[in-house]
């Protein structure tokens, strides 16, 4: 049966608190503009699979090598999503039972660092990730980091200054990729660096791995000895991790995934993972991506025209980081009045804030999850006016209501969840 052509009469029967729970989120995706950069909206497909009896099977190995009888349909579907990874990154080996981008990290770690070694990977505060380093992750807590960040005028990478801080701190990885920076990452020159100071390169690439799978942001693969990824995102699967790495590295790293730090793969995710990589392969996936960075550039352009200061000025992904402290607002406000408007975002640090992360002094938008719906670049003008709109004027209440409608024209235009597929 479809799932989708049902009303999930046994949910509803059993549980019905989860049922109002789905329902609920239902309605919030469909009736929000959902511009959380790392978001976006998994086909029915994908999801079919995710919700499958696959979720039923124990399948602890690797395809062909399992601890456990029964598993010859899970090494079919694992198997699928390998191969089809293979082909989309051109990658030498693909680990594909990560549980999400951090677990990912964390297994390349583990493969060739040992507790005490020194990274050098991207400021939190400055665009990276927490298992780049920060305090607060097994990155930070188990080896000696350091941390390159952007220039304070420019908003971009100095690769200068990169080379300069791995010839001080001998670092055993370097680390390549963020999740709140909009330009392109030089993939290249990060490997020149790594060779120059004998260090591995990790290219962590969960926030831009759809527009390198179509071929609009340059590919790491080639250059760095391990790369890291979410399959979500930009790659609009399931919520899962992946590894790819050099040939020479792919018997250690599926040793440490399992058993080193992971027991049974999540074969339901796996399989969701193996449509959509098959989704990814599609002449259609790549017009989608372009439309995401064409979307992303519109809106960026359209948000400084109105006086808005987007770090690095503009975009060249599917994210933009915008300071508001010219506009007289935080970021934590900006998340919440934004949302009572029907715009889902998220505060966000910016390079050199004063602001503790709770507060921030901006705000990241992104463009995958209204890309996916069907917004295009006509459209950016209208949702720029309407993030202006609010909080230019979030406290009247008549504004608000005037803003709310706006969107809610927006969304009743592309609808992502249509009334005769779900009943909401």
């Amino acid at each position: 049966m479809n799932r989708f052509d049902c009303d999930y009469e046994a949910i509803k029967r059993i549980d019905p608190e989860v049922y109002d729970a789905i329902f609920g989120e239902f309605a919030r995706e469909n009736d929000k503009l959902l511009m959380i950069a790392s978001e976006n909206y998994a086909s029915y497909a994908v999801m079919e699979a995710q919700g499958s009896v696959l979720t039923n099977k124990y399948a602890e190995g690797y395809p062909y090598k399992r601890y456990y009888g029964g598993c010859q349909y899970m090494d079919i579907v694992e198997s699928l999503a390998i191969e089809r990874a293979k082909e989309l990154f051109g990658a030498e080996h693909v680990n594909v039972q990560a549980h999400s981008g951090s677990s990912a990290n964390m297994g390349v770690f583990f493969t060739v660092l040992k507790p005490g070694d020194t990274i050098l990977g991207m400021d939190l505060r400055h665009g990276g990730h927490l298992t780049h380093g920060a305090s607060v992750s097994f990155s930070g807590m188990l080896y000696k980091t350091n941390f390159y960040g952007v220039d304070k005028e420019t908003g971009y990478i100095d690769y200068e200054e990169v080379r300069r801080l791995a010839q001080e701190c001998k670092p055993r990885m370097i680390v390549a990729g963020a999740s709140a920076y909009s330009r392109i990452i030089n993939f290249e020159e990060f490997s020149s660096i790594a060779k120059e100071v004998g260090a591995f390169l990790m290219a962590d690439i969960a926030h831009i791995a759809g527009l390198i799978a179509a071929g609009v942001h340059p590919s790491p693969v080639k250059y760095a000895d391990f790369v890291t990824t979410s399959t979500h995102k930009t790659l609009r699967g399931p919520r899962g991790g992946m590894v790819m790495c050099k040939g020479e590295y792919a018997k250690a790293l599926d040793k440490i995934i399992f058993p080193g730090i992971q027991g049974g793969p999540l074969m339901h995710v796996i399989a969701a993972k193996a449509v959509a990589f098959k989704e990814a392969l599609t002449a259609e996936f790549n017009d989608y991506q372009r439309n995401v960075v064409k979307n992303a550039s519109r809106l960026a352009s359209e948000l400084m025209k109105r006086g808005y200061k987007i770090i690095s000025d503009g975009t060249d992904t599917h994210l933009m980081l915008v300071d508001l402290r010219n506009k007289n607002i935080t970021g934590a406000l900006a998340e919440q009045v934004l949302d009572l408007a029907g715009i889902t975002l998220n505060k966000n640090s910016i390079p050199y804030d004063d602001k503790p992360a709770t507060v921030t002094s901006g705000i990241r938008l992104g463009t995958p999850a209204m890309t996916t719906r069907g917004l295009m670049d006509s459209d950016m003008e209208e949702v720029a006016d309407i993030i202006d709109s609010t909080l230019k004027n979030h406290t009247d209440a008549g504004n608000m209501e005037t803003q709310r409608r706006r969107v809610e024209v927006l969304c009743n235009k592309y609808p992502i969840y249509s009334t005769h597929v779900v009943k909401v």
